[in-house]
């Protein structure tokens, strides 16, 4: 009869349980792969082909038995560091969607907001469009695997020990929240100053022809000029997503 040690069962199943587990934490989290149309199926057997599949070069990793006291340490590690990836990730789209918000504030349009089931939270109906094109660049510039790739690459920087506090002090997660702000802001401005530049331009057309009622005029304006600077200025949205997302791999892939 053929009999297997507890030993022998954590020299196999350790190298793929910590990946399975930082993967999956990734997937619950980043965009694209915690979609709620993805069934939970889907993203445990993907995770765990991904895991099966990093082995090759995750080169020697350390055996912890499940039944040790620093199991329950490894496993914090690596949803600490998975959820970390992907909010990293969540982030560039938080930053695309602040810039969507900001033009919709400025073209008069951010009354135009609904509920967005993904977020749970109203969203304006520029910031939801910049929302899917930042989603439609993230799968044609392959962020997916990206995603996969700072996975990999985590645990040479963070290696399964399950120190996850000295992880979670490695990952200078504020250095994205910094960039957010500024980054949708940089995003923002072409629109921004055409904007300005139509309120300007309202404004000395109102105080030279009192008579015309500028409310009546100047929406329908605004939001033509917007409509039109988005649709000019949609193509320079590609490199300031490209840099968030090369920032974002590189806090986890370095």
């Amino acid at each position: 009869m053929i009999t297997f040690s507890e030993a022998q069962l954590m020299a196999w199943l350790s190298p793929i349980l910590w990946p399975f587990l930082r993967v999956l934490a990734v997937f619950t989290v980043a965009p694209v792969f915690s979609m709620r149309v993805i069934p939970m199926r889907v993203k445990v057997g993907l995770a765990f082909l991904v895991a099966v599949c990093a082995q090759g070069v995750l080169g020697e990793q350390p055996v912890i038995s499940v039944n040790g006291r620093e199991a329950m340490a490894a496993v914090a590690q690596q949803v600490v560091v998975g959820l970390a990836i992907g909010f990293a990730v969540r982030l560039v789209f938080a930053a695309v969607e602040l810039a969507g918000e900001l033009i919709g504030l400025q073209m008069g349009l951010n009354f135009a907001s609904f509920f967005d089931p993904s977020s749970n939270t109203q969203i304006s109906a520029v910031a939801r469009f910049f929302g899917h094109m930042s989603l439609l660049l993230f799968v044609v510039i392959n962020g997916h695997l990206l995603i996969l790739m700072a996975v990999v690459k985590s645990f040479e920087r963070f290696p399964v020990n399950g120190n996850f506090m000295q992880a979670l002090g490695q990952m200078r997660l504020h250095e994205m929240g910094s960039a957010l702000f500024s980054s949708a802001l940089w995003i923002a401005l072409p629109m921004i100053a055409l904007l300005l530049f139509v309120n300007l331009t309202l404004g000395i057309i109102s105080r030279v022809a009192p008579q015309m009622n500028i409310y009546s005029v100047g929406f329908p304006v605004t939001l033509t000029v917007g409509m039109l600077g988005i649709a000019a200025t949609l193509p320079l949205l590609e490199q300031p997503v490209l840099a968030l997302m090369q920032k974002a791999v590189d806090l986890f892939a370095r």
